[in-house]
C-alpha cells in the first residue's frame, strides 16, 4: 500500500473508532510504518476529524519530516516499532472500559484480562499493565519499550491501551477486541465465570497466530 492510501486508511479507521465512541475529543493516536519513515496523528488532533495531508511524517530517529506537530506520545510509538520490527502500525486509545480495567485493584499486572472469548485469545493474548507515568513522559516510552519485546498489546495504567499489529487493520481489530473484552469483564467480574482452558488457548494459538 502506498503512502497516499495509508494516509487515507488512518483517516478512515480513526473516524470509525471515534464515531463508535472508542475515543473522544483529541485523545488517542495512530501510527503506520512507511518505507521511508512513519506516519503519526498530530498532537491534539481528533481521530474523528483527521486530514490526510496534515498527518505527521517522521524518520526513524523520531525527527519531524513534514505535516503538523506530532503527538507527544511519538516516543511511545517509536519504542514499539524499534522493539517489534514486524509491526506495521500502532494504535493508542483512551477507551473507557480499558481504562476502567487499568485502575481496578486485585488484578494480575502480568495478565490483566482472562481469556473469556476465543477472539480475545486470538487477537490480544496476554495483557500486561504498564505502570503510570504522565502522558509524554520519556519514562512512559521506556516502560512501553520494556514490555514490547514480549507483548504486542499492553494497558497503560490510568491511561489506555497500546496495540501493535502487522497492519493498521490488524492493530485496530486487536484494540477493538481488547475494549470489547474489557467491557464484558466489567459486566461479569463480580460473579463466578468460566474462561477458556489452557488447552483451548493453545489450540487458538496454533490455529490463529497473533498478527
Amino acid at each position: 500500500m502506498n503512502e497516499s492510501k495509508q494516509r487515507e486508511e488512518i483517516v478512515l479507521l480513526g473516524k470509525s473508532m471515534y464515531d463508535r465512541g472508542l475515543t473522544h475529543g483529541g485523545t488517542g493516536n495512530i501510527s503506520v510504518r512507511l518505507e521511508d519513515g512513519w506516519l503519526l496523528t498530530p498532537t491534539g488532533a481528533s481521530l474523528g476529524r483527521l486530514d490526510p495531508a496534515r498527518l505527521t511524517k517522521l524518520d526513524w530517529e523520531g525527527r519531524h519530516v513534514s505535516g503538523d506537530k506530532p503527538s507527544k506520545e511519538l516516543m511511545l510509538h517509536l519504542a514499539m516499532y524499534q522493539e517489534r520490527p514486524d509491526s506495521g502500525a500502532v494504535v493508542h486509545l483512551h477507551s473507557t472500559h480499558s481504562v476502567a480495567v487499568s485502575v481496578l485493584e486485585g488484578l494480575d499486572p502480568d495478565d490483566l484480562l482472562p481469556a473469556i472469548t476465543a477472539y480475545y485469545a486470538m487477537r490480544v493474548g496476554k495483557l500486561p499493565l504498564v505502570p503510570y507515568y504522565a502522558p509524554g513522559d520519556p519514562a512512559l516510552a521506556a516502560a512501553v519499550r520494556s514490555f514490547s519485546n514480549k507483548h504486542h498489546a499492553m494497558l497503560l495504567a490510568h491511561h489506555g491501551p497500546v496495540v501493535a499489529g502487522t497492519s493498521l487493520s490488524a492493530a485496530v481489530d486487536a484494540t477493538e477486541e481488547l475494549e470489547a473484552t474489557a467491557k464484558l469483564f466489567l459486566l461479569i467480574f463480580q460473579h463466578k465465570f468460566r474462561t477458556l482452558t489452557p488447552e483451548n488457548i493453545a489450540e487458538i494459538r496454533r490455529l490463529y497466530p497473533l498478527k
